[in-house]
């Protein structure tokens, strides 16, 4: 279930489960769990290894946010060690205007196919896919817009419920928060799970919630307004802080650390991508969404000969969502955990995604 370590088990898991292949491409309206992706064993031969280009285009806060963003880049890098891919990454402009420009910049060099990293690159990776029918794309945490187009995304609810499990065991006063980079539907996703398991163990407990920005280009990307949002929390009397901020979660751990109290990552194994000694120890845990699974499972299918129209989703039965263990400090609440996951997986629970 929750394992040694979450993160070093899912790959298999989801690479076992899931080809991503729609022999028969779909309309751009169903979707489909991992699980349930039909397999692309009867698709065209596999394309020679040498012969394959991928190109992927961040999101706002670009490689290196220790996040959502660098997630993504460990799938691009195993599709170059696993598969023989040459790769490309790209980042936009601070305020992400240039994100059609680089889309069309990676399919004018050849890389097919094509990824876009994040909710943002929607419209303009339904623009560019029809101006480039004969190349794939893949948009993370949006729908498929075309008949070349897949839509990857995630049950970030699901994962959100286990950190809200761990936050209302962990605090003994019943006192949390809830950090936001952007005050979207996207993210309330995640405020959404993280509130129903927290109730689910303490019904009256306490628990702030804050968003930094409405716009994007602000909101994940201030780790200082992070901090001032995660100090207030910790001054009021929360013990344990959960962010889904990308690279503003920053600022909430270094809140954590001024408070001497604890912090719940996100999207990466935080614990690990935050290089920082001081910060390390507030981080308990981190919300795995494997973005990194996605983005290698949907390069893998291409390489089989799947073709795009469909939407994916990596929820908590394929792994594609979970909880970091590195440090030990959420050991204790394993069978606790392992139980909750089950009833969702089950659908004994059903976990809100709308606060």
């Amino acid at each position: 279930m929750l394992g040694k370590r979450f993160s070093r088990m899912t790959v298999g898991s989801v690479a076992g489960v899931m080809l991503m292949a729609v022999a028969a491409c779909g309309g751009s309206g169903g979707g489909t769990t991992a699980s349930e992706a039909p397999s692309s064993a009867g698709a065209s031969s596999e394309a020679p290894k040498s012969a394959l280009k991928v190109g992927l285009a961040f999101d706002v806060g670009g490689r290196g946010d220790k996040s959502f963003n660098d997630a993504a880049y460990v799938g691009l890098e195993k599709a170059k060690t696993d598969l023989g891919a040459e790769i490309k990454d790209l980042s936009p402009s601070s305020d992400g205007s240039n994100r059609g420009e680089l889309l069309r910049q990676l399919a004018d060099a050849g890389y097919n196919p094509v990824i876009g990293v994040g909710f943002l690159y929607d419209n303009d990776i339904k623009t560019v896919a029809a101006e480039y029918p004969e190349i794939q794309f893949a948009v993370v945490d949006s729908l498929s817009s075309g008949p070349n187009v897949t839509g990857l995304q995630f049950a970030e609810e699901q994962g959100s419920y286990l950190a809200g499990v761990v936050a209302a065991n962990k605090a003994k006063n019943g006192h949390v928060g809830f950090v936001g980079g952007v005050e979207m539907d996207l993210i309330k996703k995640f405020e959404a799970g993280f509130v129903a398991g927290v109730k689910s163990v303490k019904k009256d407990a306490k628990i702030d919630v804050a968003y930094i920005s409405a716009d994007p280009a602000i909101g994940f990307k201030a780790p200082d307004k992070g901090k001032v949002a995660a100090d207030k929390m910790f001054q009021d009397g929360a013990e344990i802080v959960y962010h889904a901020a990308g690279d503003s979660g920053t600022g909430v751990f270094q809140a954590a650390a001024a408070a001497g109290k604890k912090a719940i990552g996100v999207d990466s194994d935080q614990r690990e991508t935050i290089k920082d000694a001081k910060l390390q120890p507030v981080i308990m845990t981190s919300m795995l969404k494997r973005v990194d699974v996605g983005v290698f499972e949907f390069v893998k299918a291409f390489q089989g000969g799947a073709k795009g129209g469909n939407n994916v989703v990596y929820d908590l039965k394929v792994d594609g969502v979970g909880l970091a263990t590195t440090g030990g400090e959420i050991d204790d609440l394993k069978d606790k955990l392992d139980a909750a996951k089950k009833d969702i997986v089950d659908g004994k629970i059903t976990v809100p995604s709308k606060p």
